[in-house]
């Protein structure tokens, strides 16, 4: 590593933020990636413009990352920056019937705290497991509900450190896609829009939706979530199933018996692994059903996935 820069980020951001060669599978939720040659913790918004700054004049390649959800880090790591806005970039606030969250709060905790003011609207969002910032980012959904239905407004900065606001309308929120994705924004924190309800049926739903996904999904595994985006008409997971892929394994990854829409870590698997896997069923499924599946996981660092 360079020391003149570990010496910039942490004269910036103090010792105690600052980590250099970051085994990368401590933070993602499939538990596999090497290792990250700078992984920074800011907690302001100062700060995150400063690691920008420094990384426009070191020429350093950098990476928002959340909880690391819906990430696939290569074997061989990352190298460049990690900038991770997740507990060290939190914040919650209620106001009414709005919350105001950082982009390090996970959509969990903020489901909980609806719940908890007898705020109606999120209930679909509290077993995701991300934050709001790649929440915002990827338009998440689950159970026919989805961000851009409570989104009110996002607080984002641009690759030049500049911050504003943009109201939903704004955002361009599609399926799995937003202007803060296109236009490689950086969500520091959104506003969320929700009503009035009854806190027993707030919570009567979020016990059904949560049981539903104890049953269907392997929680048990290290996984990303789902592997493939849903294509038009069809679901992935079916497609993969009908395929002949229940089960199907490529050194300790997995397509899930549970629900084949995941891969699942089985034990010990690399990002090679998941790689070459993600590939057969894309391959198989073309073949037999002339559809295309596309990743919903997004990949960090060099692979080989001809």
């Amino acid at each position: 590593m360079d020391q003149k820069i570990i010496e910039r980020f942490s004269n910036l951001l103090g010792n105690e933020k600052v980590r250099i060669n970051e085994p990368m599978n401590r933070h993602t939720t499939f538990r596999i990636g090497g290792q990250a040659d700078y992984f920074l913790l800011p907690s302001s918004s100062e700060e995150v413009k400063g690691i920008l700054e420094i990384c426009k004049e070191e020429s350093l390649q950098y990476f928002i990352l959340g909880n690391g959800s819906n990430l696939l880090v290569s074997d061989e790591g990352y190298r460049g920056v990690i900038i991770q806005l997740y507990r060290n970039y939190g914040g919650l606030t209620v106001e009414g019937t709005e919350i105001r969250a950082g982009a390090g709060v996970l959509l969990s905790q903020i489901a909980a705290t609806a719940r908890n003011e007898s705020l109606t609207g999120f209930e679909f969002a509290g077993g995701i497991p991300g934050t709001l910032g790649g929440a915002v980012v990827m338009n998440a959904g689950a159970y026919g509900g989805e961000l851009k239905d409570v989104l009110k407004e996002a607080v984002v900065m641009d690759r030049e450190g500049n911050i504003f606001t943009v109201p939903v309308e704004k955002l361009a929120m599609g399926y799995r896609t937003s202007l803060v994705k296109t236009a490689g924004y950086l969500v520091l924190e959104a506003v969320i829009s929700l009503k009035k309800g009854s806190q027993e049926e707030i919570r009567d739903t979020m016990k059904e939706l949560a049981d539903r996904r104890i049953s269907k999904q392997p929680l048990e595994y290290p996984s990303a979530g789902s592997t493939f985006k849903r294509p038009e008409g069809y679901f992935a997971g079916k497609l993969i199933m009908d395929a002949g892929l229940r089960g199907y394994q490529v050194g300790g990854a997995q397509v899930s018996e549970k629900h084949c829409g995941f891969v699942i870590n089985k034990g010990n698997a690399t990002a090679a692994d998941v790689c070459r896997l993600m590939a057969d069923v894309q391959a198989k499924v073309q073949e037999q059903f002339g559809v295309t599946l596309e990743p919903e996981v997004k990949f960090l660092g060099d692979f080989d996935r001809r």
